[in-house]
């Protein structure tokens, strides 16, 4: 008889060595799959023993299938009847395409015509269709102009274990034949057969890695708690055969209940070792864990042991969490260590090239499985010392200049900072070419906390990726530690050293703690915080910040000058002072320009989740009522309807996207470059008589079109020096502003 085994990339090789292991015959590798030969017992052991397989299949015959017709008539050769059981439900799984048969849903109709015609002129009963929960599922696998008709013996997917518990969404899940993939990788088998053997797994996450290790160790079958089968439909099944095997994998695991091994768990996520346990329960084994403490030795806890990690539940976006992990990772260096990661960075981590690498795919995206073998000398790791003493180890040796670098800067700024009363603010921004990072502190207000966000400037083309990668991963270790903020408590993301330049800021002014005392004499009104917001006070004010939610935290810090200047500008206004926010994102400007004595504002922005942020703004520092709106519409046909209104507005704030190609827009896109004349011509019609606007935009390369402009009674003043914080002085160019004044009729 001919099977096949089919397996994920990456593991046939593993999956022959497990099949040779099992004594099945003829085992031979193939892409995808490992097929092998010999009795229905062979097939069945593999079933019930094998950890890295996901099907074993029967194969019954190759058929010619150039185009439909001849997939139908091929699979109308095999004598269904003897196959099918009766009374039987049955289902067609197809895989694969060709040049004529180029969707595998028609490939499984055509086959499920010829089995339903097959046994009607056989049995003279049409058979029941069931793609649910079929009794037996027939597979058909294209390669070419080829097909291969199969029974699939297992039904669900062997890796469909059945002890998994209720999924906790906070935590990785590791499926059971990547686990056991992984141990194989580790030696584990070798360890067991040894005795005593020892395992240390870090972030097991729902705890799959420590079933499967605790499962060899006890000699108990991965399938036994399996009730349901994919040749439970198949009249050829042998329940003889599998009664008997099922009795010895029983006698072995009976015996294998003295049997011992070590399990240690390193998983600081929350709900980890919980989970873990509830797994072990979830298949019967009575084996306890022991909870890894964080920078334990190695040496003593492993011993002669083998660790296994799991690192590809860390996301592209997770850095601050990467470099947690490879900081306890680099711990085990020297020892023998099997992960799963999704690069290669665990190399510089753990200071050695490791023995082999697997190439594997989770999910859909590529990994690798790297196996570490001990070493007796491995290289002392590259750390660098912080002020107070403190040694933090890093993968770029370089990465020492970092850390002084901003240790210096931090202390400079932090004076200043004090001396301003500026609580939020810039501390480094590319100081050093080769960490291309801005880092910005913020400190809460009403309740104590601080956080980083740590924005990633694009690196040069030429180079490395991963260079880069390891350079941002230590500043993702030392920021935090010199800057006194808990690494859970720090935000990262990527942005390009674009054109536009960066419109990330916030704000704040020297007065500000009299103008909180100022502010104490108005009734607050509690105004409920989203989940994962912060409060954070700028300019005797209080706002609204959120590191996980947005791209943008809530408030940019270098229009700090430019909002204290609007509030300074709202107090000379006289008349009916009246504001005008427009691009308003969470109206930090709206709020300045109440404080400083507005009587109307109207805030617009397309976004509604910002203008909800903005109302909750103003809302927390008493500015509320009919007096301040708040209008969602495109700024641009907005401003041009209000220009055939009566409104006006004695102050006005446009601080502009430098592109925006939004789907609600009238026009097809916005580009600051192309449009912005336009829409200062039209910003200033909106001026009362001796009004005045601020407009900016952060597009380093910006050259705004002023004879266009003055021939449309414009007057436009570059204020952009006037408002650049101290905090942003090394990046002059982060934004462009300018006065915006009518001195001439309309024409």
């Amino acid at each position: 008889m001919e099977f096949v085994a089919t397996c994920p990339k990456g593991f046939e090789r593993l999956l022959a060595n497990e099949l040779i292991a099992l004594e099945v015959p003829q085992v031979r590798p193939l892409a995808g799959q490992v097929s092998f030969g010999g009795e229905l017992a062979d097939a069945y052991r593999a079933c019930l023993w094998s950890r890295l397989a996901s099907r074993v299949l029967l194969v019954l015959v190759r058929v010619d299938a150039h185009d439909a017709d001849a997939l139908y008539a091929g699979a109308s050769t095999v004598a269904w009847e003897d196959h099918l059981a009766p009374n039987a439900t049955f289902a067609v799984d197809a895989h694969g395409t060709n040049a004529r048969l180029r969707n595998t849903q028609f490939v499984a109709l055509r086959t499920k015509d010829a089995i339903v015609d097959r046994m009607l002129s056989a049995r003279g009963a049409r058979p029941v269709v069931d793609t649910s929960r079929p009794d037996l599922t027939v597979s058909v696998r294209l390669s070419g102009s080829h097909a291969t008709l199969s029974i699939d013996l297992v039904g669900e997917p062997l890796f469909h274990r059945g002890y998994a518990g209720r999924r906790d969404a906070r935590l990785s899940s590791l499926r059971p034949d990547y686990a056991a993939a992984l141990l194989a990788h580790g030696g584990w088998s070798e360890l067991v057969r040894g005795g005593d053997p020892s395992l240390v797994a870090f972030w097991p996450g729902q705890g799959s890695v420590l079933v499967e290790a605790a499962g060899m160790a006890l000699d108990r079958a991965p399938a036994l708690l399996r009730s349901r089968w994919g040749f439970a439909g198949w009249a050829g099944h042998d329940g003889a055969i599998w009664q008997a095997l099922l009795d010895e994998a029983e006698e072995r695991a009976a015996a294998g209940e003295k049997n011992h091994c070590a399990l240690r768990v390193f998983d600081d996520r929350p709900g980890a070792l919980s989970a873990c346990r509830q797994a072990l329960r979830g298949a019967g084994i009575s084996l306890d864990i022991e909870s890894w403490i964080k920078g334990a030795d190695p040496v003593s806890r492993i011993g002669t042991g083998v660790a296994v990690c799991d690192l590809s539940w860390i996301g592209e976006g997770e850095l601050a969490v990467e470099a947690s992990a490879l900081s306890e990772l680099a711990t085990l260096a020297g020892r023998r260590v099997a992960l799963l990661s999704r690069n290669a960075i665990p190399d510089a981590a753990l200071r050695v090239k490791p023995s082999s690498v697997t190439e594997v795919i989770v999910g859909r995206d590529p990994a690798t499985i790297r196996v570490y073998e001990p070493c007796a000398e491995v290289p002392e790791p590259a750390a660098v010392e912080l002020p107070g003493g403190e040694r933090v180890s890093v993968l770029v040796a370089a990465s020492d200049q970092f850390a002084r670098r901003l240790a210096k800067v931090a202390k400079q700024r932090a004076k200043w900072a004090r001396r301003e009363d500026v609580t939020c603010y810039r501390v480094y921004d590319a100081d050093l070419p080769d960490y291309a990072v801005s880092i910005e502190l913020y400190e809460g207000s009403e309740t104590p906390g601080r956080w980083l966000q740590i924005s990633e400037y694009a690196a040069p083309r030429g180079v490395d990726p991963e260079l880069a990668r390891r350079r941002l991963l230590d500043v993702l270790a030392i920021a935090p530690r010199v800057l006194g903020v808990a690494p859970g408590d720090v935000s990262l993301r990527v942005r390009t050293r674009a054109r536009g330049g960066s419109q990330y800021a916030e704000e704040g002014s020297a007065a500000a703690g009299e103008r909180r005392r100022e502010r104490s004499s108005r009734q607050q009104k509690r105004v409920e915080l989203p989940a994962g917001a912060h409060l954070v006070d700028e300019g005797g004010l209080t706002f609204e910040v959120n590191f996980s939610q947005r791209l943008d935290c809530g408030i940019f810090l270098d229009h700090r000058e430019t909002r204290s200047r609007i509030r300074e500008m709202m107090k000379q206004t006289k008349g009916s002072k009246r504001f005008l926010n427009l691009f308003a994102y969470t109206g930090t400007a709206t709020v300045y320009a109440a404080d400083g004595g507005a009587k109307y504002t109207t805030t617009v922005d397309l976004s509604r989740p910002s203008l909800d942020w903005a109302r909750r703004n103003m809302a927390r520092n008493g500015f509320e009522g009919p007096e301040h709106e708040f209008v969602q519409a495109d700024v641009l046909a907005w401003v041009s309807e209000q220009r055939h209104t009566r409104n006006r507005w004695d102050l006005i704030f446009c601080d502009v996207p430098t592109f925006s190609n939004s789907a609600r827009m009238r026009k097809s896109s916005f580009d600051v470059q192309r449009d912005h004349a336009e829409l200062i011509i039209g910003v200033s019609r909106l001026l009362v008589r001796g009004g005045r606007a601020i407009f900016s935009c952060n597009l380093r390369t910006f050259k705004p079109d002023v004879e266009k402009l003055e021939r449309a009674g414009v007057r436009l003043t570059d204020i952009t020096e006037e408002t650049i914080p101290e905090d942003f002085s090394r990046n002059r160019k982060i934004h462009h502003a300018y006065l915006v004044e009518r001195v001439a009729p309309e024409a």
